[in-house]
Order: structure tokens, then sequence, then C-alpha cells
């Protein structure tokens, strides 16, 4: 997948067939856009787009009250666009300029005149342009004017599915990870550098590695305990994750993610993980002593070695 910082890619791409949006998470719905995309393109003789905006829109036009939390962040929308087989992914640089573009401006300078698009894919109920003005007439309209097609997505293909960032979003506070899991079509993915934490665990037998999530956007399961895959040097291994505060030690005011990865025993200060969530084992609580959180780790690592998903 070849990767452009701006819409300027006319004569670089072969019959551009194109859609947009955040695609925030790449569910099972957005999948499904892309799969058609990328079948046009193969049909078209051509290659498919992406055409996303960096930063999200939201944190231009609402910079002191946006909340966002992202379910991917861009290294992991990235990779999962590339295992998908997306051509070419364009990461427009959204300002506040840029959102004062009307819809025929928008069309005409960056879709027709800097990409030079042979066709657009888009979902049903799909805005652009100032106010939000375009939708799928203004689109078809400005589309035999520039000379261009336009396929929308109808909504009960999209609807079938059933799925929305939203509900992820809340199923993700609940850590209800099975559901999360059916919406994505995979695991949650949390990717993190390994940093120095306060090294309780290993006085119990049960190392953690504290894990810098590095992106302050990013959403993360409800506070508890989790069954989780750990990806390391093309290895995988399975693990305890506690998010939360650390509740009977009682050290930290500010939420924390702990990994503990089974039969491992190696430093990995400054190593990169990519940590797969599987399911949650139990919500975070207070133990009365410390042996009584080491009884339950216990617990937790014989679930955790016994779950198949």
């Amino acid at each position: 997948m070849k990767i452009f910082k701006d819409s300027k890619v006319k004569n670089q791409v072969v019959k551009p067939i194109l859609t947009i949006g955040t695609f925030d998470g790449i569910h099972i719905g957005h999948q499904e856009i892309l799969r058609r995309l990328i079948q046009e393109a193969k049909e078209k003789k051509g290659e498919s787009v992406l055409f996303t905006f960096e930063p999200h829109p939201r944190e231009v036009i609402f910079p002191d009250t946006h909340g966002l939390k992202m379910i991917s962040n861009l290294e992991e929308k990235m990779e999962t666009l590339n295992e998908l087989g997306i051509d070419h992914l364009i990461l427009f640089p959204f300002t506040k300029g840029f959102s004062e573009l009307t819809a025929e401006e928008f069309v005409k300078t960056i879709l027709v005149d800097d990409i030079g698009i042979e066709k657009v894919v888009i979902g049903y109920d799909h805005h652009f342009g100032k106010n939000r003005e375009g939708n799928i007439e203004v689109l078809r309209k400005f589309g035999k004017e520039y000379g261009f097609e336009v396929e929308e997505i109808p909504a009960q293909d999209i609807d079938d599915i059933n799925v929305s960032s939203t509900k992820i979003r809340k199923a993700l506070e609940k850590g209800d990870m099975n559901t999360v899991t059916q919406y994505l079509g995979r695991p949650f993915e949390i990717n993190g550098i390994v940093v120095e934490g306060n090294k309780l665990g290993r006085t119990m037998g049960y190392p953690t590695a504290n894990i810098d999530i590095q992106d302050s956007k990013k959403i993360l399961p409800g506070c508890g305990a989790y069954v989780v895959q750990i990806g390391l040097h093309g290895q995988v291994y399975r693990g305890m994750m506690n998010i939360g505060f650390n509740p009977t030690h009682n050290l930290q005011e500010n939420e924390s993610v702990e990994v503990h990865i089974l039969d491992f025993n190696d430093t990995l200060y400054g190593e990169k993980l990519k940590i797969e969530v599987l399911a949650k084992i139990r919500e975070e609580k207070k133990f009365n002593s410390p042996e009584e959180l080491k009884a339950q780790l216990k617990r937790d690592e014989a679930f955790s070695l016994s779950y198949t998903s």
C-alpha cells in the first residue's frame, strides 16, 4: 500500500476508484465498503484509494471539546488497510481552511483536479463539504458534470451487518470483548512500549510489563483483568493484562496497563508489544492482602491458559 500525505496524486494512481471517510476501527461494516471498492478497482483495471484525514476533523473543528477516543490509532489502521489489500491511502491534512470548502469545491479541486477519480464508492448517508451540504444526490450530480461514476453501498447491505463504531466503544467500556471481536472481525489491538513500573508483580511471582500506550486518544477496554495474546519478535505468547489503578497497593492515581506474559522471563524494557485482547476475566477489585491477590492471580492464570476463543 502506497501512502500519500496530500491529494496531488493524479497520474500516480491508475484509474483511481476512491472511497472517503475516517474508518475508525475498520469494523466489518467498513470492510464491506472496502471489499466493494477493491472489487470495483479490479473490474475496471484501476487502483483502490482510501481518502481519509489526519488529524481527525473533530480535533480541528472542536479543538477544546472533541473528546476523541479512537478504536484504532493511525499505525493500526494502516496495518489493517494493508492486510485488506487497499492500493493507496491518502492521509489528507485536515485544516480549518479545508473545512470551509463547499461540496463542489471539494469535488472539483480535490477529487477531480488533484486525484483524477474514475469512480467514488461510498456508504449510504455519507455527507461532505462545508456544513455537510454534500450528499449522494449532490455527488451524482457532480459525477455527471465532471465525468466520474458514483456507487452508493445500499443501506441494507450495511444495516444487515448491524455494527457501528459507537457500538464497539460501548462494548469496550463494558469489557465485552466477544462483541468487540465480532464487530471488528479480529481481536481489539493495543500497541505500546514497555517502561519501568512499580515492580510489585515480581514480588508475587507475576512480573508485569508496564505499557506506555503513547497515544492519549486511543480508547482502552474498561478496568479489569483480561486474557491477551502478545506479539513480540515474530512470536505470539499468551498472557494476562490488567487495566486499572492497582487498588490493593493504592500506589497510583492514573490508570495503567500492565501485562504478564506466561512462560516468559526475558527483560522487556523498551520493547514494543502488540497486545490482542481476547476476553475479560474479571473486574478490578481491592484485595485484603497480597496473599489474597496472589491467589486470585493463580486463578486468572489458569483461566488464561485454558481460554479458547
